[in-house]
């Protein structure tokens, strides 16, 4: 039965969980974030707060009191080539991006804190979806320390990065809880068989833009889509679905990609992301604009050795549930391929289904491309509107809760 999974509590999902690394709120600054961010194979960087006088004042008992020394420092947000780029984009940085990157890591976020939720390796599973439901994108969760490892930290000369106080924590995000429950799928029938419209899931306020639009309109909508953990669709002029400008896919470029943020159209901007960067007229005509909007520091951003990447050939999507031709052949129009960066290792085009796909099979379609949502579309390539996992976590929250009372009655 489903029920059994609340006996479930969150160190199970832990396992082999690596270690956050992880800035000091106080004392980085944004150039810091940047250089971590690349140094590390994830696509964000965390940031703490600590508070190290009392800490000081308290670490003659240090042995006794572990978790109330962990206690004293807490992760207070996350840090991703997003937000970096939205910060480099504000009007008052776009005259010197050197300058703005040495900032304190502070000027990115100011709100981002309740997105991280502290929890015990204890907390049961309903509560850590009930925690997700309420808007945590990641719960942090304290590694189980072995008797191997304090012995190496006792003896070592200098304190591990990564731990806090002696301790160390990961995370678990809204897909390491999908995956959990997609483990265990068959608990839950026949729910994993009704589609997503029959669920009533698909949530028809979507964030669009369109593809001749000034990339640089688009900014707010992506710092939203940030936020709620979806993606911008492009849409053509007769309003049909072409792509999508995704936080997730831009998490994993560079810096420069702010100087196309000023100077693309949205369609050019979602090419350069996902097709390796623009032919060489579109490089000329963005240093052009540079120049012309006197963004001397953009452009030098760039480099005199920014290379213009060749069209390169299209690439067939791996996603067969636009079973419709018609609907292949529009987005085949607009020759996506692979993305530019080396750190990405997925495709950059959007995931996509149907409103008659299984709940079961978007579940699949979103963890296969490390998404938190996919788009649902109709015959004619029109959108309908998007499944998140919050969405679908909503439906197997439900179901526990009724299987709970059926329980106890």
């Amino acid at each position: 039965m489903a029920i059994s999974l609340l006996n479930h509590v969150i160190s199970d999902l832990c396992l082999g969980k690596p270690a956050l690394k992880s800035l000091s709120f106080f004392s980085a600054t944004v150039a810091d974030a940047l250089s971590a961010i690349k140094a590390s194979q994830e696509n964000f960087i965390t940031v703490w707060s600590c508070d190290h006088h009392t800490i000081n004042n308290r670490k003659s008992n240090y042995d006794d009191h572990d978790h109330e020394m962990g206690s004293l420092c807490k992760c207070v947000g996350k840090i991703c080539m997003v937000d970096i780029i939205c910060f480099l984009c504000r009007e008052d940085n776009l005259k010197s991006p050197s300058s703005a990157l040495l900032s304190p890591v502070s000027a990115i976020f100011t709100h981002h804190s309740h997105f991280i939720k502290h929890v015990n390796p204890s907390t049961g599973l309903l509560e850590a979806i009930d925690l997700i439901l309420d808007g945590a994108q990641n719960l942090v969760v304290p590694i189980q320390i072995t008797a191997s490892t304090c012995f190496r930290r006792k003896h070592q000369k200098t304190k591990d990065s990564t731990t806090h106080n002696g301790r160390e924590f990961c995370w678990l995000t809204q897909e390491d809880v999908i995956q959990f429950i997609l483990s265990r799928i068959g608990l839950f029938t026949p729910i994993p068989s009704l589609t997503v419209e029959e669920l009533g899931i698909i949530q028809s306020k979507i964030l669009t833009v369109d593809y001749h639009a000034p990339a640089v309109d688009t900014l707010e909508a992506i710092a939203q889509s940030l936020v709620e953990q979806t993606s911008v669709g492009v849409l053509d002029e007769q309003g049909i679905f072409v792509g999508e400008i995704s936080p997730f896919t831009l998490c994993a470029c560079d810096e420069t990609i702010a100087a196309a943020l000023m100077t693309l159209s949205s369609g050019n901007l979602m090419s350069y992301i996902d097709r390796g960067g623009p032919p060489e007229d579109i490089v000329r005509a963005m240093k052009a604009s540079l120049k012309e909007k006197k963004l001397d520091g953009l452009l030098e951003m760039l480099g005199d050795d920014y290379s213009s990447y060749s069209s390169s050939t299209s690439s067939s999507s791996d996603d067969e549930s636009l079973s419709s031709s018609s609907c292949s052949s529009r987005l085949a129009r607009y020759n996506r391929s692979w993305s530019y960066s080396a750190r990405m290792v997925r495709k950059a085009e959007a995931t996509v289904c149907h409103p008659k796909s299984s709940l079961v099979a978007v579940m699949i379609q979103a963890i296969a491309h490390r998404v938190n949502y996919v788009w649902v579309m109709d015959n004619d390539c029109s959108p309908v509107g998007i499944v998140t996992f919050r969405d679908m976590l909503h439906v197997f929250r439900e179901h526990l809760v009724s299987m709970l009372e059926e329980w106890d009655a």
